[in-house]
């Protein structure tokens, strides 16, 4: 079997964690992927995966490999996307990844307005609620608001993403308004993946790192604004999820002289991939609905 179909069902088995599901995404019977890796191993002279009654695991030579692979794959899609695709026609897959909140509320309608102007594009969106390297995870766009930057990967921003720290009224009621973001010591918190227990906080003084206790926490920011607005602690979250309950007084802003840390929403592109027509058009679609007013303030 050609080596770059082994490559192929190695990187797919590794990213979806079994060989029965890798074998339905390329419509081929496992017991085909499983020889494709084994080939692919022997060919290696290394094992790439441990095979279990438990399930499966990448060795540490598996997880070496995975990222060069990912990476070659993509260079083999681009080099032999064939004579019969235009290079300008907006068009092909564009596999994406996005959070979970920001998308079902605003970015996933974004998107398919996206395809409806490009019939010719077709889209796999994967939600994920952390840092994301879409080079070696093989996206074409990862979006967030993590503050990393990754080698041979674009960054381009898109708008603010404010954060703010809220409570319901009703927890007040039971305690102390905090006055300074070291008093969160002695609060229930509720706190995501995003930013987990560690908030940064700025101040005409200076900027602060304060560690805080979680009573809760998920990857989903509507269970902690959910949370929050049963009074069961102090929270930060996107203005955009909050903008609702702060004017309906559902939910209150706590330790008003101080300021949390700016973030960007932005789209980190592999460089390779901005040479797609498709990829670099659903930027430039995103930043326009993004400036200079994101959806969520018009």
């Amino acid at each position: 079997m050609d080596t770059v179909q082994n490559i192929n069902a190695f990187v797919r088995v590794a990213r979806l964690g079994s060989f029965s599901a890798a074998a339905r995404e390329l419509g081929a019977a496992p017991s085909v992927v499983t020889k494709r890796i084994s080939q692919l191993e022997k060919k290696l002279g290394l094992r790439l995966i441990n095979r279990s009654t438990r399930g499966l695991a990448l060795t540490s030579d598996g997880e070496r490999f995975l990222a060069r692979f990912v990476r070659l794959l993509a260079q083999h899609d681009e080099i032999f996307a064939g004579p019969s695709v235009r290079r300008d026609r907006v068009e092909g897959m564009i596999r994406i990844q996005t959070p979970p909140t920001i998308t079902s509320m605003f970015l996933g309608t974004i998107l398919i307005e996206f395809q409806e102007r490009h019939p010719r594009v077709d889209m796999e969106i994967i939600l994920m609620e952390r840092s994301v390297n879409p080079l070696e995870e093989g996206f074409d766009i990862a979006l967030g608001a993590w503050p990393i930057s990754y080698p041979n990967v674009i960054d381009v921003a898109l708008c603010p993403y404010e954060l703010v720290p809220v409570c319901a009224p009703e927890y007040l009621k039971a305690h102390s308004a905090p006055t300074h973001p070291t008093e969160l010591a002695d609060h229930s918190c509720l706190t995501t993946v995003l930013f987990r227990t560690t908030w940064a906080f700025t101040h005409s003084q200076g900027s602060m790192n304060v560690e805080v206790h979680s009573r809760l926490q998920s990857s989903d920011a509507r269970m902690i604004r959910d949370a929050a607005l049963r009074g069961m602690g102090i929270t930060v979250l996107p203005r955009f999820l909050v903008n609702g309950d702060l004017r309906s007084g559902a939910l209150v802003r706590v330790l008003d002289d101080f300021s949390l840390t700016g973030y960007w929403l932005k789209v980190l592109v592999p460089r390779m991939r901005m040479n797609r027509p498709a990829v670099r058009e659903l930027v430039e679609f995103l930043k326009s609905r993004m400036q200079p007013v994101p959806p969520w303030e018009q």
